[in-house]
């Protein structure tokens, strides 16, 4: 008995790693080169999750544009650099038009995307030990607390939906109270600033439906404060070009973007620099393909480092540097070159970019029109770089805002 229970172990123990081998292993002649791959996990090994750009940035110097890599039993294909991203999801857009179950799940039911309990704050004020926050927070981390290899669990995606439309249901009653009490003389939190923009034009995209999503401005507006206090300078330019276009009085809108080339310069490099979405969200082949030479078959997970492409030596002058002339043409007339990709491209380019532009407008030049920022006595210089966690943030500072 003994002697059989062997056999049998060593048979299962040949005939798994045989059906590891057979999933892992390249059965393309030209398919993109990456990692040797070990068995079971692939080449998760070679992937600094919390940094994940970083170890694409190390990838992409030793095979180049395009290299594969395998979660798993899962072929995965990163693109890097301006040109390869481009072929892909713009001139070979349908190839690429697909998304992963788990990420085309994760879209369709989350409503507020990278939210967390500081954005919360950020557009409906609560007190700590507000009952209606509590909830919120609640009903919020049931959503997000669910990982998502478990979506392919029966039953476990009907609970995700229910709970999605219950969030929802109750951010549309937070909405309803704010619209019943609104005063548009006594702005409280950021919901009420979006009532009076919407109040003012009801096609500038600031609508009841554009409300109910949260965007990254928030993180992107902590990049550009960081970056305008290490840079004085050009904090005291778009100040002066606020002074001159919209003065101190009133208050900024949309109409002024078109005569601030310069303030329209430093929020796109904030953005570029910021690359608050390194590695964007995943896309998979829509059918067999070949890119630059490669086939990547149907059905591959394919990565587009934004990252590469926002950094780009081939097309940045100045890549690694905060530089708003990256923007600006000989004349000082703002442009936006092609590159400039901080929400993905194509057909899957992020809905929201139009609502986030808007926003981090409205915002920036209001903070500017009415305080200049600097480092409070006593404080280190704050750090450039940031840290991952979904989205790229940079890590905590203090700063003052001494009123103009």
């Amino acid at each position: 008995t003994g002697l059989n229970f062997s056999t049998l172990g060593v048979f299962l123990t040949v005939f798994t790693l045989f059906l590891d081998f057979m999933k892992r292993r390249r059965k393309w002649s030209r398919y993109p080169p990456g990692p040797v791959s070990l068995p079971f996990i692939g080449t998760m090994l070679y992937i600094d999750f919390q940094n994940p750009h970083h170890s694409f940035k190390q990838l992409h110097k030793k095979f180049g544009n395009i290299f594969s890599l395998q979660n798993c039993w899962t072929n995965m294909v990163v693109l890097n650099g301006y040109k390869a991203v481009k072929e892909a999801l713009v001139h070979r857009s349908e190839d690429f038009a697909d998304r992963p179950l788990v990420i085309a799940q994760l879209i369709a039911w989350c409503p507020f995307p990278f939210l967390g309990r500081r954005s919360i704050c950020r557009f409906y004020r609560f007190d700590y030990d507000d009952e209606t926050f509590k909830k919120l927070l609640h009903l919020f981390e049931n959503l997000v607390n669910v990982v998502p290899i478990l979506l392919r669990i029966p039953g476990v995606p009907q609970k995700v939906f229910r709970g999605q439309k219950e969030f929802m249901d109750f951010i549309d009653v937070l909405i309803k109270k704010h619209m019943e009490t609104w005063n548009p003389a006594d702005i409280r939190d950021f919901t009420d600033a979006f009532l009076k923009e919407m109040e003012k034009a009801e096609k500038s995209g600031f609508n009841y439906n554009n409300l109910r999503l949260v965007t990254t401005t928030s993180i992107t507006l902590r990049w550009a404060l960081l970056y305008i206090l290490l840079h004085p300078e050009i904090q005291s330019k778009v100040q002066a070009e606020i002074d001159n276009v919209i003065g101190r009085e009133r208050s900024p809108t949309m109409e002024d973007q078109v005569n601030m080339p310069y303030t329209n310069a430093v929020i796109h490099e904030t953005q570029r620099l910021g690359d608050v979405f390194p590695t964007g969200l995943p896309h998979m082949t829509y059918r067999d393909t070949e890119l630059q030479g490669f086939f990547i078959p149907k059905g591959t997970t394919i990565i587009t480092n934004l990252s590469s492409v926002l950094k780009d030596e081939t097309v940045w002058e100045k890549p690694n540097e905060f530089y708003p002339e990256h923007f600006l043409d000989a004349n000082g007339q703002f442009v936006k070159p092609e590159a400039f990709l901080p929400f993905s491209a194509g057909r899957r380019v992020c809905l929201g970019e139009q609502l986030a532009r808007m926003e981090l407008f409205i915002f920036f030049t209001t903070l500017l029109q009415k305080f200049t920022f600097v480092l409070p006595k006593d404080q280190p210089r704050p750090q450039e770089d940031g840290h991952f966690a979904l989205t790229r943030s940079p890590h905590p500072f203090l700063l003052q805002a001494i009123p103009r």
